[in-house]
């Protein structure tokens, strides 16, 4: 089991959170300008990152706050984790 760091609760069990996906994704400013080709990349493309990926997280089983976390994705290694309104540490 991965240990997370909720920025908020301290160091829980993975079983208290659930993933919510790849972070840092940009709405379009003007999502009824695009056409379907462009709003699918947005809806359904990611990245499939091989090493260090951020991501957004939900302590569903704590204190219920989303934050993101910068995690490898070859060790699962959790390098580090913030609220969401901040930059990464």
């Amino acid at each position: 089991m991965l240990l997370i760091t909720c920025p908020w609760c301290g160091p829980r069990d993975e079983s208290e959170f659930s993933y919510g996906g790849e972070a840092d994704i940009v709405r379009p400013p003007e999502p009824e300008a695009i056409d379907d080709a462009a709003w699918a990349d947005y809806v359904f493309m990611r990245t499939n990152t091989r090493g260090l990926h951020r991501e957004q997280w939900v302590h569903a089983h704590g204190c219920r706050r989303w934050f993101k976390a910068e995690r490898d994705t070859v060790t699962y290694d959790i390098r580090a984790t913030w609220p969401m309104n901040e930059e990464a540490p």
